[in-house]
C-alpha cells in the first residue's frame, strides 16, 4: 500500500475513533468543535474520515474529553476517572503547539538531512504544504504528520505534549494506568502511609550509581556478619 493510501486509511479510522469517543463522553459536535477552536462543519469531517485533526487538536480533544492518547492507537478503553481540570484558553494551547509541532518537524527534517523536495518525493505531500507545517502556519492533518515522521525515521509520540498542562495531565493518566497495573498486594504496600519510608529509600537507591550500592551492600554485610 503507498503512503497516499495509508493516509487516507489512517483517517477513516481515525474518524470512526474520534466519534466513539465523542459520543462515550456524551458530548456533541459544537461542544468538541469549540473545545480544539474549529468549526462544526471541520469536526464532522473528522468524523466522516474525509479529514484528519492535526496533533495538538488531537491532543486537545483528548484533554477535553477526558482520554488516555493511546485510545487513537487502536486502544479502546477510556477513562471514567480522570481528575478535574482547571479550565484553559483550549484553543489558543491549539495554536501554540501546532508552531511548536512545525518546529519539531523542521528540527527531525534537518536531523534526517532531507531536503523539503526529497520529502515531497517521499510522501507525495506537497513542498508547499510542508513548508507552511513547518512554520505553523496550517495545522497538520494526524495521518500526514505520521507519513512525515515514518519518512524522516521519526516516532509520533516525541511529538507529545510533555510539558505543558495538557502534556502534564497526560502523563499522570499514564502513572495512574502503570499504578493499577501493578499487582494488588503491590498496590496495597504502596498505600499504606506506615510504608512511606521504605519507598523513599528506594528511590534514593534507585538513583545510586552501581559502585555506590555495591559500597552500600558491602557496607551492611560489614555490618550484619
Amino acid at each position: 500500500m503507498d503512503t497516499r493510501s495509508q493516509i487516507t486509511l489512517r483517517t477513516k479510522k481515525l474518524g470512526v475513533l474520534i466519534r466513539d469517543a465523542r459520543l462515550a463522553a456524551r458530548r456533541n459536535i459544537d461542544e468538541c468543535a469549540k473545545a480544539i477552536g474549529v468549526t462544526k462543519g471541520v469536526f464532522r469531517s473528522y468524523e466522516e474520515g474525509n479529514r484528519a485533526p492535526s496533533l495538538p487538536e488531537l491532543e486537545t480533544l483528548v484533554y477535553y474529553l477526558k482520554l488516555p492518547m493511546d485510545h487513537f492507537w487502536g486502544k479502546s478503553s477510556i477513562s471514567d476517572d480522570a481528575p478535574p481540570t482547571e479550565p484553559l484558553d483550549l484553543p489558543r494551547l491549539v495554536e501554540v503547539r501546532q508552531r511548536m509541532i512545525g518546529a519539531l518537524l523542521r528540527q527531525e527534517r534537518n536531523h534526517a538531512s532531507l531536503s523539503i523536495k526529497a520529502l515531497t518525493q517521499e510522501t507525495g505531500i506537497s513542498g508547499a504544504r510542508i513548508k507552511a507545517y513547518e512554520l505553523g502556519e496550517r495545522p497538520i492533518p494526524l495521518p500526514e504528520l505520521e507519513a512525515l515522521l515514518t519518512a524522516l525515521g521519526g516516532r509520533i509520540d516525541t511529538f507529545f505534549d510533555q510539558s505543558g498542562p495538557i502534556g502534564q495531565w497526560m502523563n499522570d493518566q499514564d502513572a495512574v494506568k502503570q499504578f493499577l497495573e501493578l499487582p494488588k498486594e503491590l498496590q496495597g504496600f504502596v498505600c499504606q502511609p506506615v510504608n512511606r519510608p521504605y519507598l523513599e529509600l528506594a528511590m534514593k537507591l534507585s538513583s545510586m550509581s552501581t559502585d555506590k550500592l555495591r559500597s552500600v551492600a558491602e557496607g551492611l554485610l560489614d555490618i550484619t556478619l
